[in-house]
């Protein structure tokens, strides 16, 4: 009898224990997400998730490859509260736990599992940059930069895009070079 209460509150205190380790939302000081994970992820017993996106995007006349978070500001961290949230709070480029008053809200794991399912294995999901004819782009290079125009078709072989464009009330085709042209940020 003794050995059932002993199982019965054995039973209570792992899942007790089970409970107090969650996903939180951590607010991370700005533009440092990259360094609180890097910070967390050295920690023992906290496991770290800081999703992604990589993009490119207009710089003058050139395209670069931007990294950005995919929820900028914020990071997500697995760990139990009672034993690692001072920790975890004070590490480098963390600002603090998500909290209200007194409350601690989780993040399901359910949530986790989508977002990651989404972004894949690396953290990092990559906007791809091929040109499909209907894509809506801008013109970042040569006489037109600035204006907008949608693809009529895509020549690889010669790394050239033709492009409808509205100029002077009507629309003209122009054929431009790929690295001149970058997608729309439109839905990003």
């Amino acid at each position: 009898m003794a050995h059932s209460a002993f199982a019965a509150a054995s039973k209570a205190e792992t899942a007790h224990a089970r409970l107090e380790w969650a996903w939180f939302c951590l607010r991370a000081q700005q533009k440092h997400e990259q360094l609180a994970a890097i910070c967390l992820r050295q920690m023992e017993q906290v496991e770290v998730f800081n999703p992604l996106l990589r993009f490119a995007q207009p710089r003058g006349v050139r395209k670069v490859w931007i990294t950005e978070a995919l929820f900028p500001g914020y990071l997500f961290a697995r760990f139990n509260w009672k034993e690692s949230l001072t920790r975890v709070h004070y590490s480098p480029g963390v600002q603090g736990v998500v909290h209200f008053g007194n409350g601690w809200p989780t993040v399901p794991d359910r949530v986790i599992e989508e977002i990651r399912a989404a972004v894949g294995p690396s953290e990092l999901r990559v906007i791809p940059d091929e040109l499909n004819p209907g894509d809506e782009v801008e013109i970042i290079g040569e006489l037109f930069c600035g204006l907008k125009a949608v693809v009529s078709q895509v020549m690889p072989g010669r790394r050239r895009v033709a492009v409808l464009l509205d100029f002077l009330g009507r629309q003209t085709m122009l054929e431009l070079s790929a690295h001149c042209i970058i997608k729309h940020a439109r839905g990003r």
